[in-house]
């Protein structure tokens, strides 16, 4: 199975300098758990952030979420792996890290993403097709 055939390669960003708050917004209204947070300046990509971000590093300590930027709780670096990677790589470097995502790249570029479910429902379908072979 290759990864390009299972990443999702609409990537949804956030400035660095926007507040949590409008991060909430667009994950709520995109139903995505996370956002390519983009830099201003000279780095394409500045980190992620994610729903758990979001919650442990702002709701649950009560901070107001309009008050604080999704720079000050972006995930770094940004966890990515090489587009020609097999998925049982990918699986393995998620593992390892303890991450749910891990951004795929090409030449230094992001291309996508790939999730766990992405790899689940791949391999579901996979199996499927196996089975009505």
């Amino acid at each position: 199975m290759r990864l390009e055939d299972i990443m999702t390669r609409r990537l949804e960003t956030i400035s660095a300098h926007a507040s949590v708050y409008e991060a909430i917004e667009r994950m709520v209204d995109k139903r995505i758990r996370s956002l390519l947070v983009v830099a201003d300046g000279p780095v394409e990509t500045d980190g992620v952030v994610t729903a758990r971000d979001v919650v442990f590093k702002v709701l649950a300590k009560g901070l107001n979420p309009h008050n604080v930027r999704v720079g000050e709780i972006a995930g770094r670096p940004l966890r990515c792996v090489d587009k020609d990677q097999t998925v049982e790589a990918v699986a393995a470097v998620m593992e390892e890290a303890n991450v749910a995502r891990v951004f795929v790249c090409d030449e230094g570029r992001v291309v996508g993403v790939v999730a766990l479910m992405d790899i689940m429902q791949a391999n579901l379908v996979a199996r499927a097709k196996n089975s009505h072979a």
